[in-house]
Order: C-alpha cells, then structure tokens, then sequence
C-alpha cells in the first residue's frame, strides 16, 4: 500500500510584521497536496483582528478594516484550523513569519494549545530556495519567474492565492510533480528518483525501416552537414 505523504501549503496576511507589537493574523490561505499532487480540498478564512490594520499591510494585500468587520474572531476558526492542519507538512515561504504568528494567535486564546510546529512538521521554501538558488532573488514572484509560473494575476498578496502559487513553485522547485506516466516520484531535495521499469515480456517493438528514397536523402544532408561542419557526429 502507497504510504500518504500529506502536505499543507499555508500562507497568512496579517495586520502588521510583528506580533510581539500586537498585530494579528487577518486572512488564512491552504491548500493541501497528498503525495505531491493538489487535491480539491482548501481551508480559507478572513478574520476579524480586534485591531487597526497598518497602512503599510493594506498597501500589500488590499485588505481593508471595514471589510472584517462582520469577519469570525481566531477563537472562531481555530479548531476547524487545526483539525485541516493536524499531523501534515507546512509548507511554508518564510516560515517563521508565519508560524511565529499562528503561534501567537494560539497563545492568546490561553487553551494550552500545543504550536504549530509541534503538531506540524515545517518545509520552509525560503530556505531551501536559498540552498538550491544561492545569492539569487528568491521571493515568490522571482521563483515564479525562474519556473515559468504565471502570476500575472497577483496585483496584491492574499493568503489563498499565494499558497496555491507557492505549491506550483514547490512542485516544481523540488522536482516537478509526476510524470506524464505516473513513472516517477521525487522527494523534496529532486535526488531520489523511483523508476517504474518497463515489463521484460511486453511485446517486441515494432521496427520500421527507410525507403531507398529516405537513405538517399539522408546521405545527401550528411553531405551538407560535413562541407559546413565537418564529419558530422552521424557519421561517428
């Protein structure tokens, strides 16, 4: 039996950059992988901070004070929260940014909930991305560029898109997510590779041979080939 690897791709978009000053988390964004592949199953929530966002934070995600008004309180969510999140790999871009804030959000509720990271293991993209891409840009919008991910449609940062952009990133970034035959399974560092052999009484290939016209054809564009290059590596 396939042994269930799940992962948890989060992202969070707060009212500020420290807790410690009192700033809270506002919109909670995941999606979850199951053996490196998306499934349909997401948690999102917006969330009512008890407090002023900064200007600085709306300029970055657009989320405005009014429109969590009428918003759950984190005392709210937080079971539904868990229970999405219990037992997975986070996946996570600068994970310490985020977990510090679950963590504190926990810690407000005074239930004796154990951190984030103690009933989660963590994948921190950042720093992987800074191992295999060192001395390069590696925010998200700059590994969407170096992978070819769209994200034309990021005007502003929020919690569900970026997470559904950062699992493309991940999947890619640390091997890609199957191949087109299901052939393949990479691990996080791309290295491991499992390789589904093909079966040694499968029926012989089919062997199709060239018309006369065909190997005349060729031998004259060998020709070609060595007046402007030399012998040609077909001829090797």
């Amino acid at each position: 039996m396939e042994k269930i690897h799940r992962q948890i791709v989060l992202d969070t978009e707060t009212t500020g950059l420290n807790p410690k000053e009192g700033h809270r988390i506002i919109e909670i964004g995941c999606v979850e992988l199951i053996n490196r592949r998306l499934t349909d199953r997401q948690f999102h929530m917006y969330i009512n901070p008890e407090r002023m966002i900064d200007e600085g934070a709306i300029e970055v995600h657009g989320i405005t004070n009014e429109s969590l008004v009428d918003k759950p309180l984190f005392k709210d969510i937080v079971d539904d929260f868990l229970e999405f999140v219990s037992g997975a790999e986070l996946v996570i871009h600068n994970a310490p940014f985020d977990v510090g804030f679950l963590n504190h959000e926990l810690k407000l509720l005074n239930r004796n909930l154990a951190p984030v990271d103690e009933i989660c293991t963590i994948f921190d993209s950042l720093v992987y991305a800074r191992k295999k891409h060192p001395g390069q840009r590696n925010s998200l919008d700059a590994l969407c560029k170096r992978y070819g991910i769209d994200n034309s449609h990021r005007d502003l940062h929020g919690a569900l898109l970026d997470s559904e952009i950062l699992s493309d990133v991940y999947l890619l970034m640390t091997g890609g997510q199957s191949s087109l035959l299901d052939e393949e399974e990479s691990s996080h560092d791309g290295q491991e590779t499992v390789i589904q052999r093909l079966s040694s009484d499968r029926p012989a290939l089919k062997i199709i041979r060239c018309t006369e016209e065909e190997q005349q054809a060729h031998d004259v564009t060998l020709e070609l080939l060595d007046k402007s290059s030399g012998a040609s590596l077909w001829r090797q």
